[in-house]
């Protein structure tokens, strides 16, 4: 979408620091199917990463000598591959992160994927939009928040979040429509009130996201008249001092077919960088870990610097 704001509200220039995160798309399948999705996933989508893309995907990690990979998707373990490329990664010593829907954990076939998860040490970033149960189903399905919570539970049992323990388990938080999300810290405070008191859950951190104005969100705002009021939300919310930290500084992002991107917001709009490599073969051979590579930035980056900032892990102010 071809941009109406003058230049000088154009988003400034950001290059890559320090790269430490390789992010991969393993496929755009998932069992569910959410409103506000970036990636336009669900049960339809059959586009998977292919079998010797993934067999590379150690290979890069430790020739780029990374510290961490996160898993996307789509639901990331309908992936055929998925615990043979968790197993791989865990045994380089490379923290793994899953972003995992929760009900994911009590479909026909994956009753042991939570503890698998456990076993293998995997972070677990879960998707928890709201501690109550008529805004999640409304966001993300009926039924969904049930499942969400019994997969909680039992995630909880097998360690996760629980004195002593290292395995982790962060919740994520989007508001359910056009508008920036609240300060993390105090919103924290309430989900583990609220999941405590009555289900008796913990979690380890609330990750507060911006919904981005792209793909099935974009276009059910675009519907509502709405698309372009939030756009100037998010720019006239910018505040530069966040940008140090966005996390496009510090990752790289794998499509499911091996193309490389600055972020996983940049992937869905095919905004490619026009420098670098280009294809996950590329990385092999790439050098200084792409240090100081110009970001390509577009409008949609004021997503992340509005407000407290917004990021895969979180708020950044």
């Amino acid at each position: 979408m071809t941009s109406t704001f003058p230049e000088t509200l154009r988003f400034p220039p950001v290059r890559r620091g320090k790269l430490t995160t390789l992010q991969v798309n393993l496929g755009y399948r998932c069992n569910q199917s959410c409103s506000h999705c970036h990636v336009n996933a669900g049960p339809w989508r059959r586009e998977m990463m292919a079998g010797e893309l993934i067999d590379l995907i150690p290979e890069v990690l430790a020739r780029l000598d990374l510290h961490c990979l996160d898993l996307t998707g789509g639901a990331p373990e309908l992936h055929p591959q998925f615990r043979e490329l968790v197993s791989a990664a865990r045994t380089l010593g490379v923290e793994v992160i899953d972003r995992c829907n929760l009900t994911i954990l009590s479909e026909p076939g994956y009753e042991d994927l939570a503890e698998f998860l456990a076993t293998m040490g995997v972070r677990v970033v879960a998707s928890l939009p709201c501690y109550e149960q008529e805004r999640v189903d409304l966001q993300r399905g009926q039924g969904v928040y049930e499942r969400s919570i019994a997969g909680l539970k039992q995630l909880n049992q097998l360690g996760y979040a629980q004195p002593g323990s290292p395995l982790q388990l962060d919740l994520v938080f989007n508001p359910s429509g056009p508008c920036l999300p609240p300060a993390q810290q105090p919103l924290e405070a309430q989900y583990r009130q609220a999941l405590s008191a009555s289900h008796g859950i913990s979690f380890s951190h609330l990750l507060t996201i911006t919904n981005m104005p792209i793909q099935r969100f974009a276009r059910d705002l675009q519907h509502q008249g709405q698309l372009e009021p939030y756009q100037q939300i998010l720019r006239e919310a910018h505040r530069p001092e966040n940008i140090h930290a966005v996390m496009c500084r510090s990752l790289i992002s794998v499509s499911w077919t091996g193309a490389l991107y600055d972020c996983d917001f940049n992937q869905q709009l095919d905004l490619a960088s026009n420098v670098g490599p280009q294809h996950l073969t590329d990385l092999l051979s790439a050098a200084d870990g792409l240090m100081d590579q110009p970001i390509a930035v577009a409008d949609h980056c004021f997503g992340c610097t509005a407000g407290n900032g917004s990021s895969c892990g979180g708020s950044l102010s």
